[in-house]
Parts: structure tokens; C-alpha cells; sequence
């Protein structure tokens, strides 16, 4: 049995060193149309500057590959099941988490070529590849008076947002981007170009709703195309001390949701030590002008920046990169929550509140800190719409109303990685503690609270809190039973 067992070490040591010798970067086939980038060569040193966190960047691929089709895709994928290379692959570079998209020595799969934006008026769908930004899909679709469920800043990436779920201005009207979708083409970890819809293959249609980069990679979203004329939208700002106001507006807004048309997302931000306190909201209104009252609760407060106004929505989503803070390495996490009731609202949400300041202020030493929550609303409303769609891998319910809070951090320097990192996970997990501990004492309703994957830490558990991931594992027994995708690249996992 010893003498087995030290032959079988030897032997894996061995088909160790013949996978590692044989590297994706070298082992693309001869004729292959695959384009190959190799540092230094300026389009690689530009790919690694095109992450919102230069703590992506700073992690240094053995090389970057530019499938342009399925098929190359396909082509690649043959290549990395015969070694054992990590690899990740890349769509605009939004996620901040490393290792999501960003790799040390292996291979990187960036879908830069795979950007198409094709609209069929007769079927009324989009096909748009998951190289785009959701600015460039906009663009393309100018003129068309059309648009499809996507990204609510024109920055982001179309790929892992929608693998994700995909939260949208006009989710009140439509549920969550994933719902959208009416078929992926997915090349899968065997090779094999599939199409995943609600006739093909609708067990890894369903999952791929929300189920992130556990079962394939998508080379084409197929959308529905919706009526889409002039928008409005732009941004309220108002001091820091408005804080007990704005939580009362917001948690109105989200029982009473005044229109399915309107969206909002409501941030507050610490900076400079906390000279730099205020809240920011992002307005959005489908249509050239929103009825009197939809945004009163807010209106009311008193902002004094108020540059909301009617535009194109690919003018509103360019304007809202304004938005994103690139130059410094930044950190992304959540958690869900029921919405209090009015009689409780103030004190849960000022709880919140509080926790994330305080959390906050007890990093103001780190270089160049910005401290950000959002607060996104979840009413009913879109679990239904969710439903009414096919539904989706979260699988909320119409139960309780909800609130999504999103929580970031950027800071100049890397060395500041280890206490971010604290801090951040203080921040998440006190929150946790925080609902937990109101939904005991009864301030908050009991209900199923899933996180949203898009805004999640590398540290949360995703799947952990999904009521379907026995599903979820179960499809992803079936379509990688080699644990490709499990195993080799970064995201979330089971």
C-alpha cells in the first residue's frame, strides 16, 4: 500500500509538470485567429489599466487572449482542459474582487472582440455580446426607440452583470436583467457551444440567471427589446446631517413605490476625514418627465444640487460614470434586509446608518479613503415582475419589501489591503448581526434574504444563501462534472 501510494504521488507530480510546461499562452494553435497579448505590449498595459481597481491591475496575467467568435472560444477552452492553468475571464473590469477577473501568471480571457450589438425589430430582441459596455449598447441602439434591461452606470460591463442578475432603473417594470434574457450562447467547459433557453437546455438557461461563471462561458445575450423613448434622470445632493430624513423618504418610497417608471438609488458618502459628508441619489424616470409626486419625499428634503433633467437614456448612463472612482483600489460587499415598518424605520435604518459610519470612521487614517453605502430598493414589485419572467436562480418572493445595501471603500495604497479588508468584512457582518438581532426582537418580518452576487465580497457566501443552490449544484454536476469552472477560475462557488 506504501510503496501504491508513493507511486501515485510521483505520478501526479509528474502530470503536475507536464501540465505546467504545457501553458495556455504557448499552446494556441498554429493558424488560430485567437489575437495574443504579452506584456509590455501597449495593448496589454491598457487592458490591465481598464479595471476600476488598481488592485486588479496590479495582478499581472502570463498573457491576454482575444477570442473573437463561440468558436475560439471553444478553441481555448480545449487547450485548458488539457493542463491544469488557472484562468479568469474579463468583460468591462467593474468588479473589484481579485481573482474574479484579474489573475497573477495565468491566462486572461477578455471578451473585448466579442461585441456585437445586433437588433432583429421583427422579433423585437437585441443579441449583445458580453464585450460591451452598457454605454456602447445604448449607443448602438440610438435611433432605434428600443433598449434592453442593463446597467444603470454606462461604465459597467455587460458579461458579469447579467451573470449576476443584473439590478436596472427599469427593474420595477421588467424584474432584473437576468429575467430578460431570452437565450445564452455558452461554450462550455468540454468545448461545446450550446444555446440555453426556455426550450434548449432551460435547466443551464435557468441557472445561468444569477448563477455567475459556474457553468460556462456566455459569448452572446439574447434580449428583449423594449419601447424606450426620451428619459429623465441626473442626481440630488444633500448634506450629511439630512441623514434621518433621507432613510425616512427612502423607506416610504420603497413601501409606497409610486411608479413602476421610477428608480433610485440613494448613496451616502464620507471622505477627507469626514469633511466630505453627503448624500448623492441617482434619479431615473421612464419618460421625458415624471409626474409631480413620485420624487416629492426626496424633492421636499431640500437638495442643493439638483441637475436631473430629460435626456437619451445613453446620455443618462454616460453621465452617471461621473460616478466611478478609478486610480485606487476599491472594495465591494452587501446585504440584504426586509424593509422596517414606519412604526420601527427610524431606528433599524438609523442603525444601519450608524454602523456603516462608525465602521467608517474607524479607517479614516488609511490614505485616501471613501467610505460609500447604497441603498437600493427592493420593493415587491420586482419579485413579482421577476416571477412573471421565468424567474431566476435568487428566487425572491413577494413577501416582504426589501432593501439591497451596497458597500464600498477606496484607498489609495495597497499596504492598506489587510485592515480594508477588516473593515470591510466588520461592515457586512455587523449589518448581518444587526438584522438578525431585529428580526429576533420582531422590528423586522422573517424572510428569505438572499445577497445580490453583482455587489457581493469575495468573502461572502453567494450560494450559502440561495434557496435553489441544490439546484444550482445539480446543473453544474451536469454540464462541468471536472470541476473546470469550480475549480480554476475565480468568482463565487459553491
Amino acid at each position: 500500500m506504501f510503496v501504491k501510494s508513493i507511486t501515485l504521488c510521483v505520478a501526479t507530480l509528474f502530470a503536475s509538470f507536464v501540465y505546467s510546461a504545457s501553458n495556455t499562452c504557448s499552446s494556441i494553435p498554429r493558424g488560430s485567429n485567437i489575437d495574443i497579448k504579452r506584456s509590455p505590449a501597449l495593448a496589454y498595459l491598457s487592458e490591465q489599466n481598464n479595471y476600476w481597481s488598481t488592485g486588479c491591475g496590479a495582478l499581472k496575467p502570463a498573457c491576454i487572449l482575444y477570442p473573437s467568435s463561440a468558436e475560439e472560444v471553444a478553441a481555448i477552452l480545449k487547450v485548458l482542459g488539457k493542463n491544469n492553468e488557472t484562468f479568469v475571464l474579463k468583460s468591462g473590469g467593474h468588479n473589484p474582487n481579485q481573482h474574479f477577473a484579474s489573475i497573477d501568471g495565468g491566462p486572461l480571457i477578455s471578451t473585448k472582440n466579442l461585441n456585437e450589438v445586433v437588433f432583429d425589430r421583427e422579433v423585437m430582441t437585441v443579441r449583445v455580446g458580453p464585450g460591451n459596455r452598457w454605454e456602447d449598447v445604448h449607443k448602438a441602439l440610438q435611433g432605434t426607440n428600443v433598449t434592453v434591461v442593463g446597467g444603470r452606470i454606462g461604465n459597467v460591463g455587460v458579461g458579469g452583470y447579467i451573470l449576476g442578475g443584473g439590478l436596472s432603473f427599469l427593474s420595477a417594470q421588467y424584474g432584473w436583467a437576468a429575467n430578460n434574457i431570452v437565450e445564452f450562447e455558452v461554450v462550455l467547459a468540454n468545448a461545446t457551444i450550446v444555446t440555453a433557453s426556455e426550450t434548449s437546455h432551460p435547466d443551464l438557461y435557468q441557472v445561468l440567471k444569477g448563477g455567475g461563471n459556474s457553468y460556462g462561458i456566455v459569448t452572446a445575450y439574447t434580449m428583449v427589446a423594449h419601447p424606450q423613448g426620451k428619459v429623465w434622470g441626473g442626481n440630488l445632493v444633500f448634506t450629511g446631517d439630512k441623514a434621518p430624513k433621507m432613510l425616512a423618504a427612502l423607506r416610504d418610497f420603497t413601501e409606497h413605490y409610486p411608479d413602476e417608471k421610477a428608480g433610485i438609488i440613494m448613496t451616502a458618502e464620507i471622505a477627507a476625514l469626514g469633511a466630505v459628508d453627503l448624500w448623492i441619489m441617482f434619479l431615473f424616470y421612464d419618460g421625458p418627465t415624471p409626474p409631480a409626486n413620485v420624487f416629492k419625499n426626496f424633492t421636499d428634503i431640500g437638495p442643493f444640487t439638483n441637475n436631473c433633467k430629460t435626456r437619451s437614456y445613453y446620455d443618462l448612463l454616460s453621465f452617471n460614470n461621473w460616478s466611478v472612482v478609478k486610480g485606487s483600489v476599491y472594495t465591494i460587499a452587501t446585504e440584504t434586509t426586509p424593509l422596517p415598518n414606519a412604526t420601527v424605520g427610524a431606528e433599524v435604518l438609523g442603525a444601519y446608518y450608524s454602523h456603516w459610519r462608525n465602521t467608517t470612521k474607524s479607517v479614516f487614517g488609511v490614505s485616501g479613503v471613501i467610505g460609500s453605502v447604497a441603498f437600493q430598493p427592493m420593493p415587491k414589485l420586482i419579485a413579482r415582475k421577476a416571477k412573471e419572467r421565468g424567474g431566476d436562480l435568487m428566487n425572491l418572493d413577494d413577501s416582504v419589501d426589501r432593501i439591497i445595501m451596497e458597500f464600498d471603500y477606496s484607498y489609495w495604497l495597497s499596504l492598506d489591503d489587510a485592515k480594508m479588508d477588516d473593515a470591510t468584512q466588520r461592515l457586512y457582518s455587523g449589518m448581518r448581526n444587526l438584522i438578525t438581532g431585529y428580526t429576533d426582537s420582531g422590528h423586522l418580518p422573517k424572510a428569505y434574504l438572499p445577497l445580490f452576487q453583482n455587489d457581493g465580497y469575495f468573502r461572502q457566501d453567494y450560494f450559502g444563501r440561495l434557496n435553489t443552490v441544490s439546484f444550482a449544484r445539480s446543473v453544474r454536476e451536469q454540464y462541468d462534472p471536472q470541476d473546470l469552472f469550480a475549480d480554476r477560475t475565480g468568482g463565487f462557488k459553491m
